[in-house]
């Protein structure tokens, strides 16, 4: 990330918050979000939106983001509440749940592209933000981060659906798991291609 748009917010707020989300487009597992507050000024050049990053690298960042942040929290919605209030819903839930988990409260939080109900604090989307963002992109690595680890315990329990490779987003090999053995206990029910 070459020139973050959070420059412009630090000359106006010290407490920015960047909030992100890993797991909307899955089949199986939870949505997780994650919120980070930077120091002000903060910048890596390797950080940049985790989809674009490798596990290696993300893991690596991860620990340089956790041990700089001046906060950081996690938001993680359940398979149960994503199949009642639908993923969108879902997916404001477990980012005001991160948001909130924060140890200071932010001036301003930026959010990838949405914006949260009920938050009471100064909110701005950002269309792309993961990729413009500096505190967005971190949240989107720390969320993503999370989200893997728990993907891979549930691998532990539910070894024949590969969720150690996909992490349950909709593959070819998942798909046929879902037709050869039925849906599991974290498998998205509302999900068309889960039901069908």
């Amino acid at each position: 990330m070459k020139a973050p748009i959070d420059k412009k917010f630090w000359h106006e707020f010290t407490l920015i918050a960047g909030c992100d989300e890993a797991g909307r487009g899955p089949l199986a597992g939870p949505v997780v979000a994650a919120a980070v507050i930077l120091p002000r000024d903060f910048y890596h050049a390797e950080i940049d939106d985790s989809k674009k990053l490798s596990p290696a690298k993300r893991e690596k960042l991860y620990k340089v983001i956790t041990d700089s942040a001046v906060s950081y929290a996690f938001g993680t919605i359940s398979v149960e509440v994503i199949d009642k209030v639908n993923i969108l819903e879902a997916t404001k839930l477990a980012m005001a749940q991160a948001i909130n988990g924060l140890s200071h409260k932010p001036e301003i939080v930026l959010i990838d592209a949405l914006k949260i109900d009920n938050l009471p604090l100064k909110q701005f989307p950002i269309i792309k933000g993961d990729t413009l963002s500096i505190s967005i992109a971190s949240a989107s690595i720390l969320a993503k981060v999370k989200r893997d680890s728990i993907m891979l315990e549930y691998h532990k329990l539910y070894p024949v659906y590969g969720f150690d490779k996909h992490k349950g987003y909709p593959t070819p090999f998942h798909r046929e798991c879902i037709e050869k053995y039925g849906p599991c206990s974290i498998h998205r029910r509302s999900f068309r291609l889960v039901r069908s």
